[in-house]
């Protein structure tokens, strides 16, 4: 019998986990410099957790049964575990909370039926208690500069707002209300042709699909529609940032009020990641504002701001693959320390002890015996290992350095 990894999961090898920590490694740095330090959520976590106030689609998740009967659930994403975090675990934090992640999570998707990827890995931050425009463009300059440390700089990012969309779908029956949001997410003319609308309503639908374009345009587009004070202030927002962010020139932006995710607790803006390097666009990364989640968790139901966003490793692992920046091999050992004579093993140990105490990082191996010289010499050549240490009986050591 060859044993496999169970369907949907997968092993990652020592090179490929050496490229996974170079993306993740210059992810953290950028987080760190901007402020944020970790948090690291349970992988499980409670269904009633996971599906409260319908922030997770049930089908998405891949669950689990205790001996107690209760219902979990592997995480599909980050957020609402670290909405119940916060709330519950750090009741005394003053905000606003700078937090990022670097953590697998798992999700059922229509592939995942036929045994294709269920474990994912995603980094991202949360910046919790602080609405408004600085922290939404906060959040989006933190996704250039990320994008920026890894050299990526054929991107662009699409910049939708939720509660904009949420409210001009208000003006429809509410019995077709889904039926219009999804075709707009869908950019399906044909379902909003035959839908039974009003040709104002039908017009007004027609219009929600094609707000999507350079940002002038769009705000014009949306501008033009009957809204009321609140629409118009939330517009105005939208406007103020894009600004801000235009001013900026870190990325090229694409408006688009037809974008609506799949997770259904963005109050906000929304946004994605895309590549522009190859013939598909690949999405690189999501977030969005969510201003009610917290909330939903908190024991007084109290709503605190939020807004953040995930990168997909395995995304930026494959657009990086074809710019020969990630590296091409695991680091090779700078010492093989080799005891000549079975008494001098003791002195072989305390040797790459002293080597490995450097205040700089040295790896060192030791040679575990039953090998001649010329294979000990053919096995350091073969790994790309810098220099052996010849350890004689007396303790003494002898250098030799390899071509």
């Amino acid at each position: 019998m060859v044993y496999q990894p169970a369907a949907g999961a997968r092993d990652l090898l020592p090179l490929d986990v050496e490229k996974k920590r170079w993306i993740e490694d210059r992810l953290q740095q950028v987080f760190h410099r901007w402020g944020y330090h970790r948090i690291i959520t349970s992988t499980l976590e409670r269904m009633d957790t996971l599906m409260a106030g319908e922030a997770i689609q049930r089908q998405m998740v891949i669950q689990l049964q205790n001996g107690e009967d209760d219902e979990l659930g592997l995480r599909p994403e980050l957020t609402a575990s670290i909405a119940r975090t916060v709330v519950t675990r750090m009741a005394n934090a003053t905000y606003p909370q700078r937090l990022y992640y670097n953590a697998n999570v798992f999700r059922r998707t229509w592939e995942s039926r036929h045994n294709c990827q269920q474990e994912f890995y995603q980094a991202g931050v949360e910046l919790l208690g602080a609405g408004g425009l600085l922290a939404n463009a906060e959040v989006l300059l933190l996704v250039a500069d990320c994008l920026a440390a890894l050299g990526l700089r054929e991107w662009h990012l699409i910049l939708g707002e939720a509660g904009i969309t949420r409210s001009l779908l208000s003006a429809f029956p509410a019995n077709l209300q889904d039926k219009v949001r999804s075709a707009i997410a869908h950019l399906d003319r044909i379902t909003i042709d035959t839908l039974p609308l009003s040709d104002k309503l039908r017009d007004r639908a027609r219009i929600m699909l094609d707000l999507r374009g350079p940002s002038a345009d769009v705000l014009q587009k949306v501008s033009s529609l009957d809204l009321d004070q609140e629409q118009r202030e939330a517009v105005n927002n939208l406007k103020s940032l894009v600004e801000l962010l235009e001013l900026e020139k870190k990325f090229p932006l694409i408006l688009d009020l037809s974008l609506i995710q799949t997770i259904d607790y963005y109050t906000g803006i929304v946004f994605e990641v895309v590549n522009d390097t190859e013939s598909q666009a690949r999405v690189l990364g999501r977030g969005g504002r969510y201003d009610q989640l917290l909330g939903l968790y908190h024991p007084q139901g109290e709503n605190i701001p939020g807004i953040g966003f995930g990168l997909s490793i395995e995304d930026l692992y494959q657009v990086l693959l074809s710019t020969g920046q990630l590296p091409q091999a695991t680091p090779a050992s700078d010492w093989l320390v080799a005891p000549e004579t079975a008494s001098g093993n003791a002195f072989a140990f305390a040797y790459a002890q002293k080597l490995r105490d450097s205040t700089d990082l040295v790896r060192v191996e030791i040679d575990l015996g039953g090998r001649d010289a010329d294979a000990i010499r053919q096995y350091a050549s073969d790994r790309g290992i810098a220099q052996i240490a010849w350890i004689k009986a007396d303790g003494s050591a002898k250098i030799e350095p390899l071509p």
